[in-house]
């Protein structure tokens, strides 16, 4: 009989011994694997839902420094939920700036604190020197 066994029956029942506990190690890994995923996806289903805004608070005053989406990346670890009543009347009433990069004043469709962004210090708009010229645009006319 061609095999690549060993022909001794000591050997064979080592061979088993080490293959059945490679087998129980296996075993005891799937176990363990199978237990885990099924807790992360427990934790998964049980993880609170994010807010649907926040407001970004100060480290010296504690005051409101920015509103922003919940999902929002750039918000600080200081923030606290509000709700969407309560981010409409901080970006509205009390001029708290919204989040550059989730605006959340466009989500909730505040135009007046676009105007908030527009008075901004800067260039005054009746100089000139900074608006460009406008230039009338001659069209080409090709002649054969």
């Amino acid at each position: 009989m061609p095999d690549d066994l060993p022909p001794d029956l000591e050997r064979l029942h080592t061979l088993r011994v080490w293959h059945a506990m490679w087998l129980e190690r296996i075993d005891r890994r799937i176990a363990y694997v199978q237990k885990r995923q099924a807790e992360e996806e427990r934790g998964r289903r049980s993880r609170p839902k994010p807010p649907d805004w926040v407001v970004e608070l100060s480290r010296a005053t504690s005051g409101p420094l920015q509103v922003h989406d919940g999902a929002c990346r750039m918000k600080g670890k200081r923030h606290r939920a509000v709700s969407r009543d309560e981010a409409r009347r901080l970006l509205t009433a009390d001029a708290v700036p919204a989040c550059p990069v989730c605006q959340p004043d466009t989500q909730l469709r505040i135009i007046g604190g676009l105007t908030a962004r527009r008075n901004r210090p800067g260039p005054a708009s009746n100089d000139r020197s900074i608006t460009p010229a406008i230039v009338p645009i001659r069209r080409l006319v090709m002649t054969a």
